[in-house]
């Protein structure tokens, strides 16, 4: 069993008990346990009366082991026989206790929208803030997915710094028996003005490839290169994939810009996103 258990973010809400249904049978497929923790927090923009400050947070508490218990007994429905635990969570903000929960997950799998503590996770949120914060592999489960495409698809865009993710996406198309398709889109002219990508593109991302074709040989890996901007390509893809894969920057490194694309796919993907963490 590996040593990281996969960690799922409940509230309550639809969205997160999706998140955690998609944990679990992620946390069956890799052979680890499944942690589902949650944040008891104050509703936003409620300011309660100090004199009922107790009461209040005695019923957010109650509320949130609610929350827990009953996605801990939906995600033994889903995997029977995994190891589950619950933790209640203490930090100053959602966003930033979970980060922390992150540091000993093997990913942080969270809801694209909550309520009470998670509340609006659409974009700018909790969800986002995660998915460019943890040192973990952040999983942003969408509503409108449920299906096995048996495709995974990796958005690869910087062919030199896309290492951590590519190897994510392989081990991920590995466990699930997929196709992997790693896209390199840019919405830049091309070099000289042509449509097609400049050659040493292509090489260099078959070159990319050709390492983790040879570490994973049953996976059938191919390349899609394609003048278009990176965040809608991806999006678009997320309708036919079981997951997309993002690559992103160490947290702490300095990469002005470097989230659009991962903000620009959460706020529209169709499925699951993770945003993986580079070395």
């Amino acid at each position: 069993m590996a040593a990281k258990p996969v960690v799922a973010g409940a509230d309550g809400s639809p969205e997160s008990m999706q998140a955690v249904e998609w944990a679990a049978r992620e946390a069956a497929l890799r052979g680890t346990s499944l942690r589902i923790v949650t944040v008891p927090s104050m509703p936003p923009r409620m300011r309660p009366n100090p004199a009922t400050q107790d009461t209040v947070a005695g019923l957010i508490e109650r509320g949130a082991a609610r929350a827990l218990a009953a996605a801990a007994t939906q995600a033994a429905k889903d995997a029977p026989d995994l190891p589950i635990e619950t933790q209640l969570l203490d930090g100053v903000s959602p966003d930033r206790a979970l980060v922390q929960a992150g540091k000993e997950a093997l990913m942080l799998v969270l809801g694209s929208r909550g309520a009470g503590g998670f509340s609006a996770l659409i974009l700018g949120s909790v969800s986002r803030y995660a998915a460019t914060h943890a040192v973990c592999p952040v999983v942003v489960v969408r509503e409108e997915t449920r299906a096995a495409h048996r495709e995974i698809v990796v958005g690869v865009r910087d062919l030199g710094q896309s290492e951590a993710a590519l190897g994510f996406a392989f081990e991920e198309a590995a466990l699930r028996k997929a196709r992997l398709v790693a896209v390199h889109a840019w919405s830049r002219i091309p070099f000289g003005g042509h449509d097609q990508p400049p050659d040493e593109e292509e090489r260099a991302l078959d070159a990319l490839l050709g390492g983790w074709r040879d570490k994973y040989p049953d996976v059938d890996a191919r390349a899609e290169l394609m003048h278009a901007h990176p965040g809608k390509v991806l999006a678009g893809a997320s309708a036919r994939a079981d997951l997309v894969v993002l690559g992103r920057h160490a947290p702490g490194a300095h990469a002005p810009g470097a989230g659009s694309v991962t903000n620009a796919v959460l706020s529209h993907a169709h499925g699951p996103v993770v945003s993986v963490p580079g070395e």
